[in-house]
C-alpha cells in the first residue's frame, strides 16, 4: 500500500525519539537512504520535490514570428484572422520553418493569443467583470423578447416571447405574440403591469429594440419612437437602454437567463395550440405557480419576495394604453382589405368603402362604427390572406358557380369550420336539385349561421339527412327545436300515439320530425263538418222568372 512521504517521516521521527535509533539504522528499518533520514529528522515536512527544467520547445526560433502575425490580428478584420494553417504556411514560405506539428502551434496560439490582446489592453481600458449588484424591492425591471418555435393550429410556426422580469423579487410575466411589432411590445407591458399591479418607481432595462429605438446616439442616449414616448409618459416610468452588442446583454443578465430558461422547461416540446390566446392563458397559469420556485442563492420564494415588493411599485393609471393601430383601408371588389402588406375580408356589403380597422398585436379588427363585423388573427408574412366564408356568401348567392373553388371555402375547411355534415347536405342538395340549386340551398343554409348557433344547425342537417330532406325551412325548424329542447317532446308524443299522424315521418334511428301541420297547429275544436245544404238552394234557378230575372237583373 502507498504511503505518502509526510507518514514515512512522522515514522522515522517517532522511531528516533522514542527508541533512539541511530540513523543508519532508521535507513535499514523503513529502507530509504540516509539523506531522506536527515531530511525527516531536520523537519517533518517534506521538502518539495524539484521539477525538472521545461522542455526546450520546437517552436522557440519562431515564437517571435508568432506573437507578430497574432499583434496584426489585433486590428484585422474578424473574418480575416490568422488560422493554425495559415501561420505554417507563412512560417514555411517566409522563415524555411516546418518542424512543428499543427498541434504544437494550436497549442501554443490558443495560449498567447488572450495573453497578446491583454497587453495590448493594457493601461488602456478597464478589465471586463463582472460586478454583482444589490436591487431595492419595486424600482427595476427588465425586458427582452426570445425566439421560438410551436404547432399553431396544426402548423408549425415561429413567434416571440415577451419576458417582463423584476429585479428583486425575480417576479416574471411572459407572454406570447406573432410578430416583436411595436403594438407587441406596448399590450406585452400593458398585460405585465395589469398583473403585477404597479410599475417600477425608477427604470425598466431594455437593449436597442426597434419598436422604442430609431437611432442609438452617443453613450445612453437615443431617439425613441413617438408612441414608445407617449406610452412612457402614460404610466410614468424612465427606460434604460443597455449598451448595444454583446455587453448590453450583460447589463440585463437576469431577464436574458429568465428567457431561455422558461423557453427550456415549459416551451419543450413546442406546444401544440390551436390559437394564440389559448397558449397565453397557459402561461398565465405557469406564471402563478412559479411564484413558489426558489432562485439559486435565495432562501425565499419569488412570491413571497414579490408581496414586500409590490406596495413599492408605481400605481397604474385610471385607464390602459390603447396598443392597437387605427388604420382606414379601402375594401378592394375581391372584398378584401390590405393591412401591411397581408390581405383579410371584410363583410361583401363594405366593397368599394373605407372601413376602420384596428391593428392589435395578435387580431385585426374590423369596424362599422363601434361594432366589431370581422376579427382575423394577425398575418405576420407578407402577401398571405385569412378569409372567412361568412364574408361571400351574399356574392355567393349570385354566383354559386364559383363556391367550390372558393378560396374562403378551403380555408374554412382547414379551420374545421365546414365540417363533414356540410358536405353530405351540399352533396344531397346537388343531387336532389342540381349543382347549381343545389349550392344555393346550401349557401342559405350556412346563411343561418348567423342567427342560429353552430351545434344547432349542424344537428338540425343530420336530422334532415337521415330522413332524405334538404329543405333550408326545415332545418332552421330543426335547429330552432334543438335549441327550445321540443324534440324530445315530439318523440314522446310519437310514441304515446296509436297511430302515425298525418304528415309525420319515423327515422330509422329514433329520430322523429313532425310537420308543422301535426305539431305546430292547434286542434280544430268543431265538433263536425257544416252543413252546406242552406248553401246549395242560393245556386239553384228560381221558377217562373225569365231569364233576365234568372240572371240578377231584377234583383
Amino acid at each position: 500500500m502507498h504511503r505518502s512521504r509526510e507518514w514515512l517521516f512522522e515514522r522515522i521521527r517517532r522511531a528516533h525519539r522514542e527508541q533512539g535509533l541511530s540513523g543508519r539504522e532508521l535507513a535499514v528499518r523503513f529502507k530509504v537512504s540516509r539523506n531522506t533520514v536527515r531530511k525527516a529528522l531536520e523537519s517533518p515536512v517534506p521538502p518539495k520535490r524539484k521539477s525538472p527544467p521545461p522542455r526546450k520547445s520546437v517552436l522557440e526560433p519562431v515564437k517571435g514570428f508568432i506573437d507578430a502575425m497574432l499583434r496584426e490580428d489585433l486590428d484585422a478584420p474578424a473574418k480575416q484572422k490568422h488560422t493554425i494553417p495559415r501561420i505554417m504556411e507563412r512560417l514555411a514560405a517566409e522563415h524555411d520553418f516546418e518542424l512543428a506539428r499543427q498541434t504544437t502551434v494550436w497549442e501554443y496560439v490558443s495560449k498567447r493569443r488572450p495573453q497578446i490582446r491583454a497587453e495590448a489592453l493594457e493601461g488602456r481600458r478597464h478589465l471586463d467583470g463582472m460586478v454583482p449588484q444589490a436591487k431595492r424591492p419595486g424600482e427595476e425591471a427588465e425586458v427582452d423578447f426570445a425566439d421560438f418555435w410551436l404547432d399553431l393550429a396544426g402548423q408549425r410556426r415561429k413567434c416571440v416571447l415577451f419576458t417582463l422580469r423584476l429585479s428583486y423579487s425575480g417576479k416574471a410575466v411572459h407572454r406570447v405574440y406573432a410578430t416583436a411589432s411595436q403594438e407587441a411590445f406596448l399590450e406585452g407591458h400593458v398585460e405585465a403591469f395589469t398583473v403585477l399591479g404597479g410599475v417600477p418607481s425608477v427604470h425598466i432595462r431594455y437593449d436597442n429594440l426597434k419598436p422604442a429605438v430609431k437611432q442609438v446616439l452617443f453613450g445612453r442616449s437615443r431617439l425613441e419612437s413617438a408612441r414608445w414616448a407617449s406610452f412612457k409618459s402614460w404610466y410614468q416610468f424612465s427606460a434604460f437602454y443597455c449598451a448595444p452588442g454583446e455587453d448590453g446583454a450583460h447589463e440585463k443578465g437576469g431577464v436574458e437567463h429568465e428567457g431561455g430558461r422558461f423557453r427550456r422547461k415549459h416551451l419543450v416540446p413546442p406546444p401544440e395550440v390551436d390559437s394564440l390566446a389559448e397558449l397565453n392563458e397557459r402561461l398565465a397559469a405557469i406564471d402563478v405557480a412559479e411564484d413558489a420556485r426558489h432562485i439559486h442563492g435565495r432562501p425565499t420564494s419569488i412570491g413571497f419576495d414579490f408581496e414586500a415588493e409590490r406596495e413599492r411599485l408605481r400605481p397604474l393609471p385610471a385607464d390602459d394604453y390603447d396598443c392597437g393601430i387605427d388604420l382606414t383601408p379601402t375594401v378592394a371588389r375581391n372584398s378584401r382589405i390590405t393591412v401591411r402588406q397581408c390581405y383579410y375580408s371584410v363583410p361583401a356589403k363594405f366593397i368599394g368603402t373605407k372601413v376602420r380597422v384596428k391593428l392589435r398585436a395578435n387580431e385585426l379588427w374590423v369596424f362599422e362604427g363601434r361594432k366589431v363585423v370581422a376579427r382575423h388573427p394577425r398575418l405576420t408574412r407578407r402577401y398571405t390572406y385569412h378569409d372567412i366564408l361568412d364574408h361571400y356568401l351574399e356574392i355567393l348567392l349570385v354566383k354559386p358557380g364559383a363556391f367550390a373553388g372558393a378560396s374562403a371555402l378551403a380555408q374554412t375547411r382547414a379551420e374545421g369550420g365546414f365540417t363533414k355534415v356540410h358536405e353530405a347536405f351540399w352533396a344531397a342538395a346537388k343531387k336532389k336539385a342540381g349543382d347549381r340549386e343545389g349550392t344555393r340551398m346550401l349557401i342559405e343554409v350556412l346563411l343561418l349561421h348567423r342567427q342560429l348557433p353552430d351545434e344547432a344547425l349542424v344537428t338540425a342537417m343530420e336530422t334532415c339527412l337521415r330522413i332524405g330532406s334538404v329543405s333550408t325551412d326545415l332545418v332552421a325548424i330543426e335547429a330552432r327545436k334543438v335549441m327550445e329542447g321540443t324534440d324530445a317532446d315530439d318523440a314522446e308524443l310519437l310514441a304515446d300515439a296509436d297511430e302515425e299522424p298525418e304528415g309525420s315521418v319515423l327515422l330509422d334511428r329514433g329520430a322523429q320530425v313532425i310537420s308543422l301541420h301535426a305539431r305546430r297547429l292547434p286542434p280544430d275544436p268543431r265538433q263536425g263538418m257544416p252543413d252546406m245544404s242552406k248553401y246549395d238552394r242560393l245556386l239553384s234557378p228560381v221558377a217562373g222568372r225569365d231569364s233576365q230575372t234568372q240572371k240578377g237583373h231584377g234583383a
